[in-house]
């Protein structure tokens, strides 16, 4: 294969891990090549200025062992733990965690809302597929009310979370959600994204045929993509009112974009104020 013909993304994966492990229909791969894209339109030759953290489930794969840079694997629900200390420790790097639905929210929800509460400097992506797509197909905190699932099987009892407007209340700097099948929106929303800074969130509506399609009469990955260029995209200056998600009305879009003072940031102006000194 000559330069030319050669993708856009191979500098940035290795090459000898391919193919990818997702299951057929998956969304992961389309979002390793959206935010991939993203690196790349930034000016990016390599990935030697970022350092990546994923914690346990399908996702978690987009990262380890595909991308050809410093990467932590960490236990299920920690990512953003242990992203918070790598930060605070090498705050020169750009901090990105590429994790799940179940992962970030529902063992991690915890560590989801207080690293947008502080505004820590990191991108969070998060490929929601709602549902536990690596164990088997559990019910998780973005499941839909009503979905059967194998922990569900009557239907699920429980209203799932807006992901992206509980990580906006909780006050990140820049939130967005799109889908695999918006491919160029979620890469510029991406993109934007890692040039904030403080605590920035990107939820990407992903498909799972295996696990969660063939549960809800949707087994065809085609299906769920048209299902998402149905939903609708807000206004970028509409309220932000909380409301709980179904299948039609989940919205697209901006949901927070502001420049709030960044965690470490303020710590250093602390230390300075403090002559350097801790007390």
């Amino acid at each position: 294969m000559s330069t030319s013909e050669r993708h856009f993304s191979l500098p940035y994966i290795r090459e000898s891990v391919l193919p990818t492990p997702f299951c057929p229909g998956c969304g992961n791969g389309i979002i390793m090549n959206i935010f991939l894209k993203a690196v790349k339109d930034l000016g990016h030759d390599d990935l030697s200025k970022f350092a990546f953290v994923s914690g346990i489930g399908c996702a978690s794969w987009a990262i380890s062992p595909h991308f050809l840079a410093d990467t932590l694997h960490t236990t299920h629900g920690r990512a953003l733990a242990f992203a918070t200390g790598l930060k605070a420790a090498r705050p020169e790097l750009k901090i990105v965690v590429i994790s799940g639905d179940g992962d970030l929210a529902a063992i991690g929800g915890n560590h989801l809302i207080h690293a947008a509460r502080r505004n820590i400097d990191m991108t969070v992506i998060c490929s929601n597929n709602y549902v536990y797509g690596m164990t088997g197909g559990q019910v998780g905190p973005t499941t839909f009310s009503g979905d059967r699932t194998t922990t569900s099987p009557y239907g699920n009892p429980e209203r799932p979370f807006d992901l992206a407007r509980l990580v906006a209340a909780a006050g990140a700097n820049y939130v967005a959600r799109w889908t695999t099948a918006h491919p160029i929106q979620a890469s510029r929303a991406i993109r934007k994204a890692l040039q904030r800074k403080g605590f920035t969130f990107v939820e990407i509506l992903s498909q799972c045929p295996t696990a969660y399609g063939r549960r809800v009469k949707m087994p065809n990955p085609v299906d769920m993509i048209e299902w998402f260029k149905k939903l609708p995209v807000r206004k970028s200056d509409s309220p932000v009112e909380y409301k709980v998600p179904t299948k039609e009305g989940q919205d697209l879009g901006e949901f927070a974009d502001r420049e709030e003072p960044e965690f470490i940031d303020s710590l250093k102006q602390m230390a300075a104020g403090a002559g350097g000194e801790t007390r």
